[in-house]
């Protein structure tokens, strides 16, 4: 069994005479203090280990005291450290660090070490202080939040949506790939233009969830972007808030609130959506068109033969009347085929009326479409993508001016759409009878105090002034049989703006072409102006 070291004066004379606290006291502090203390002499030898150091450890003080304080290492500690911790211990400064130690039963333990030298009077080291604690559970909960941390962060990155924190200033805190990339694609900070779109679309709204802390679910922003095509985007918010983690808010708990923005891009999905409806409404113009022109048809068969029936109606008349006035002779023969011929005229127009009221039930009524607030600015904005095609093929320059108050009109948008697709259909024909190089089809939408008035000129041929009413006739045509034009288009176009409470005309005026006027009611204050 080794000797047991020399009992170890750790203090001296003076201070024992400038220190009221007795000797004693000093070693009554270090057997009781709960950091695990020993002291070794110059060579590393441990001569005192405090209870602390010896639970630590696992050893008892027996098994310790005289052993090398080499005892506790385990290999995994690299070189360096030692080599670190001895160059600076005998320059007489202390040393702080991290030592994998090695317990009585072999298992390990992370020891936070501090080491002091102790330099008597004459500046030399006698011994060396050792002081140390079990950090094993502190790190590996450093460790687990660490990689739990990266975890996250690499989920974040490889997330499929943009996803940014913000402070409560909306200053950016981090951000993912995909957030970085959409900041090349609009500039600097886009998570700030998008909660500024959000919060004017719904308002107090935005307050109200963002005071109580309540989610909001998907909304769907658009970009405009420069000389691009506009992006779409579905952000949704969460707030969540952190206790404060500063030594003022121990006992007095803080909380940091923060935002987080998942935005994902849905620019195509929009496209694909648009493009579907824009299909789905060119087929169901296209439907409604055919439908359309087929009543415009029957309807002016029906009222082209009906004047020659009028005219038979009133022969046959006339004819009767004849005959009951003119007195009995001796041409009786005469009388009786006149009879037979009044008879026969008779049966003829009983069978034309009624091949006219089969004709008429052959009309097909006009498709049910509910009425409803409509704004023009969309309706032409459609009816421009649904004529892209017409108007690229003809070379032809639009310009388009919507209406900067947005007003809304009483009405049927098929119906709408139909009625401005004519319109525009018109006016691109009128450009190939003209072979001037220029161009230009403008559509201008204006609110008016009692109506919303819509402005299409063309700079084509024009139409002449005795013309003017005679092309919304039925069957009418400026471009001839030969062109297998029916006639029916400005026709069909009245019918709709009649039906909505408007008015359609040609302006006089104009000379650089054609300038086609619609007028419809508007919607003020939630009431219809007429």
């Amino acid at each position: 069994m080794a000797k047991p070291p020399p009992e170890i004066n750790l203090t001296t004379s003076s201070e024992v005479a400038d220190d009221a606290v007795p000797a004693h006291i000093f070693r009554l502090v270090v057997e009781q203090a709960a950091l695990a203390i020993s002291i070794t002499d110059e060579q590393s030898n441990i001569l005192y280990a405090n209870p602390a150091f010896l639970r630590t450890t696992g050893y008892s003080k027996t098994e310790i005291l005289g052993q090398n304080q080499s005892l506790l290492s385990y290999r995994v500690t690299p070189t360096l450290v030692y080599e670190t911790m001895w160059a600076q211990i005998k320059r007489q400064r202390p040393w702080n660090g991290l030592l994998v130690n090695k317990r009585q039963d072999g298992s390990r333990y992370l020891a936070d070490l501090t080491i002091s030298p102790v330099v008597n009077e004459d500046g030399n080291t006698t011994h060396y202080l050792g002081m140390h604690r079990d950090v094993t559970e502190v790190h590996r909960l450093e460790r687990q939040v660490q990689n739990q941390k990266s975890l996250i962060e690499s989920v974040v990155d490889a997330a499929q949506v943009a996803i940014v924190l913000l402070d409560e200033n909306e200053r950016v805190l981090l951000d993912n790939q995909e957030y970085k990339k959409l900041i090349g694609d609009l500039g600097k900070e886009p998570a700030v233009q998008l909660l500024d779109s959000i919060r004017a679309q719904m308002g107090h709204a935005f307050e109200q969830a963002q005071n109580r802390h309540h989610n909001i679910a998907a909304r769907e922003v658009c970009v405009e972007l420069p000389k691009r095509a506009a992006r779409w985007f579905s952000c949704a918010i969460s707030w969540f808030e952190e206790q404060d983690v500063g030594a003022d808010a121990f006992y007095e708990p803080q909380q940091k609130h923060y935002l987080l923005l998942t935005i994902a891009d849905i620019s195509e999905l929009k496209r694909q959506q648009e493009a579907l409806r824009i299909n789905s409404l060119r087929a169901l113009l296209s439907e409604q068109e055919r439908i359309q022109g087929l009543r415009e048809t029957l309807a002016g068969a029906v009222y082209q033969l009906e004047g020659p029936l009028n005219t038979l109606a009133a022969v046959t008349y006339m004819l009767e009347r004849r005959l009951s006035t003119t007195p009995s002779s001796p041409l009786l023969t005469r009388s009786v085929w006149g009879e037979i011929s009044a008879t026969a005229l008779e049966t003829a127009i009983q069978k034309s009326r009624e091949a006219l009221e089969t004709l008429r039930a052959c009309i097909p009524n006009h498709i049910a479409e509910v009425s409803q607030p409509v704004n023009l600015n969309e309706i032409l904005s459609d009816v421009l993508k649904l004529s892209t095609a017409s108007l690229l093929a003809a070379n032809i320059v639009v310009d388009w001016q919507p209406d900067v108050n947005s007003g809304e009109t009483p009405g049927q948008p098929v119906q709408l759409s139909n009625l401005f697709k004519q319109l525009i259909a018109n006016a691109v024909e009128a450009f190939y009878e003209q072979r001037s190089s220029h161009r230009e089809l403008r559509i201008l939408c204006v609110t008016r105090p009692d109506c919303i008035e819509v402005f299409i000129e063309d700079s084509g041929s024009g139409i002449a002034d005795e013309l003017r009413f005679k092309v919304f006739e039925p069957f009418f045509t400026t471009k001839g049989a030969e062109q297998q034009h029916l006639g029916l288009g400005l026709a069909m176009a009245q019918d709709v703006v009649t039906r909505h409470g408007g008015t359609i005309d040609i302006d006089p005026d104009y000379r650089n072409g054609c300038r086609v006027r619609v007028q419809l009611p508007r919607i003020a204050g939630g009431k219809h102006v007429s």
